[in-house]
């Protein structure tokens, strides 16, 4: 499955996205939810223990400022490569 957050994630249930994602996922952030990579935040240490791949969108991280500050283990795609992980995986869940 991919997980997609689009908002914040102090805006968002994030005891249940950590529920629901399973170590096969992708997680993508992108909009406000790139705030979820930035380095020492309250979620990222739970984030990087749940093993799912960790995607970020390049051009909402530089849009706000913040490129200095995420940590390495996002990798950092385009939206040309959100498209393929949407093909990737026929079920998504957005937050």
């Amino acid at each position: 499955m991919l997980h997609v957050l689009m908002k914040s994630p102090f805006e968002t249930n994030f005891s249940l996205i950590m529920n629901m994602l399973k170590e096969t996922d992708d997680f993508l952030a992108l909009q406000d939810g790139v705030l979820i990579a930035l380095i020492d935040n309250v979620f990222l240490k739970k984030l990087i223990c749940s093993s799912a791949k960790l995607y970020i969108i390049r051009e909402d991280v530089y849009a706000r400022g913040i490129n200095k500050n995420i940590s390495k283990k996002f990798t950092l795609i385009s939206y040309i490569h959100f498209v393929s992980l949407t093909i990737k995986h026929k079920t998504q869940m957005t937050w």
